[in-house]
């Protein structure tokens, strides 16, 4: 049975990034890129018609930005997932793509290394943020005051099983990873994170993590 490929649309103003990009992804046989654009004008429709999985999308586009066209997809309803590669890591647009449903995060920098783990782990249904930028997330909520102001979250919310698994999540382990220390299955692991996410309140692992710094469950 031929594994489904993974099908890809990139959006940058510079062609050079473009091509060098769709060098390195053709070198995966599960990835296929069906689609590039060095404006954001149309690259709703463009994903539209191409049927794109995922969109590695930079900030800075002439015409449209990044920002707009996220405001599009959303707007519109998101035909794809959506993976950030910018050479802006400042923690206010960070948290502004986060908000519009980016469903990762990495700088140029580390492109070459991260963006096909980026793009496997955001297909499955994960967030990818790389190293850099997961750090100034995580440092920004260890350093909100509002967050030791909050009364929302409680203990008592979670099984001592669910902190257990909230802290391991917040320090990066894997479900696996996770599964293995705690001698349960991946399944349970799985079934444990949506429960938490649910009593939480939260979409995504940074509600988690913010969740841990209030409470103690790792250090800032």
């Amino acid at each position: 049975m031929i594994a489904k490929k993974i099908r890809i649309h990139l959006a940058d103003d510079h062609q050079v990034l473009i091509d060098g990009l769709k060098n390195l992804l053709q070198t995966v046989s599960n990835f296929e890129v069906v689609g590039t654009s060095i404006n954001g004008i149309s690259i709703y429709d463009d994903i539209i018609q191409n049927n794109a999985d995922i969109l590695v999308l930079d900030i800075s586009m002439p015409e449209k930005d990044g920002i707009k066209v996220l405001q599009e997809f959303k707007e519109k309803g998101n035909p794809c997932k959506i993976i950030i590669l910018s050479s802006y890591d400042d923690l206010k647009i960070i948290k502004e793509v986060m908000k519009l449903n980016a469903k990762g995060y990495l700088t140029k920098k580390c492109a070459g290394k991260n963006i096909i783990e980026a793009i496997n782990t955001v297909y499955k249904g994960h967030e990818y943020f790389s190293d850099a930028i997961r750090e100034k997330i995580f440092e920004s909520f260890a350093n909100n005051p509002k967050l030791k102001e909050n009364t929302y979250f409680k203990n008592s919310i979670l099984t001592p099983r669910e902190l257990e698994i909230v802290k391991l999540i917040s320090l990066e382990y894997s479900g696996k990873e996770i599964s293995e220390l705690l001698f349960i299955s991946t399944n349970t692991v799985e079934t444990h994170r949506k429960n938490i996410m649910k009593k939480l309140q939260t979409k995504n692992t940074i509600g988690l993590v913010k969740y841990a710094l209030k409470n103690n469950l790792i250090n800032p």
